[in-house]
């Protein structure tokens, strides 16, 4: 078996380019029990079986292998991280579900809120990150809308919904966002158009504009910012203020920021001034 630090899926070179040829379910169900267990730092077996959609049985197969890893600890049904852990402490490919961890319920209604402004029949862009996972899984079964994405934890999730369809721009992997990039991938989001772009940031600021933590982010975001016809920040109050040195856009490119009530009053009216919507959950 694979050590766990590695990816979840295999890699296929394509015409220079490094696609996803199939996600490997047991590894897959290990990633997302470590992330759950990131979120609410316990959590009954049972409790891990209705999240997975799985029996006890087989949750009690992957925490064996979990175990044996001294990545968690398993205490007379109940599952916590053992913070010892390498994996515990954010240092491997899904170190993105600590960033997830924070402001954990802000995000689930920002992902919320922002699913819900999808209509029948559109395309989509869903950026990399915390926040906009929570989205794509808030995304209902049944949509009929296309989803553009180039991250990992975007395409598990969009990949469980009923009707929607996937459009993946692929290149190198990237452990730290679970992002994939390249100038191919650049490429395919230019040559396709989107009713509506639902981005991440790091930062927020109205003036110094919206920045993003890794310089490699920069080109794929304005690529999406150009080939959409609606902007979407989604990101949560404690963004706000803050400043990363990858600048990719301007507040006033922007038609609305989706965010949670601890976003301050004046800020919230500065960025109204420059033609933002404001959506408070």
């Amino acid at each position: 078996m694979l050590p766990l630090s590695q990816i979840a899926v295999e890699m296929l070179p394509f015409g220079g380019v490094y696609w996803s040829r199939r996600v490997d379910r047991k590894r897959e169900r290990l990633a997302r029990i470590i992330n759950t267990l990131k979120v609410g730092n316990a959590a009954s077996i049972r409790e891990l079986a209705g999240e997975l959609d799985v029996s006890p049985m087989t949750v009690r197969r992957d925490l064996s292998v979990l175990e044996g890893e001294n990545v968690v600890k398993v205490m007379h049904g109940a599952v916590v991280l053992n913070p010892a852990s390498r994996l515990a402490q954010g240092e491997s490919r899904y170190s993105l579900a600590g960033e997830g961890a924070r402001m954990a319920e802000e995000k689930q209604r920002i992902g919320k809120r922002a699913a819900s402004m999808i209509g029948q029949g559109e395309t989509v862009v869903i950026d990399a990150g915390s926040t906009t996972e929570y989205l794509a899984r808030s995304l209902p079964d049944g949509l009929d809308a296309t989803v553009l994405c180039y991250a990992m934890n975007i395409l598990v999730e969009v990949y469980r919904k009923r009707g929607c369809r996937l459009i993946f721009a692929g290149g190198y992997f990237h452990e730290n966002t679970l992002m994939f990039e390249s100038p191919e991938g650049v490429e395919l989001i230019r040559q396709n158009r989107a009713a509506k772009a639902f981005v991440s940031a790091s930062g927020i600021s109205d003036r110094l504009g919206v920045t993003c933590g890794n310089p490699y982010e920069v080109e794929t975001k304005r690529a999406v910012m150009a080939s959409s016809l609606k902007r979407i920040l989604t990101a949560d109050s404690s963004k706000v203020g803050k400043i990363h040195a990858a600048y990719f856009a301007d507040l006033a490119d922007f038609d609305a920021l989706v965010t949670d009530a601890g976003i301050a009053e004046e800020h919230a009216a500065r960025f109204r001034s420059h033609g933002v919507e404001v959506i408070v959950v």
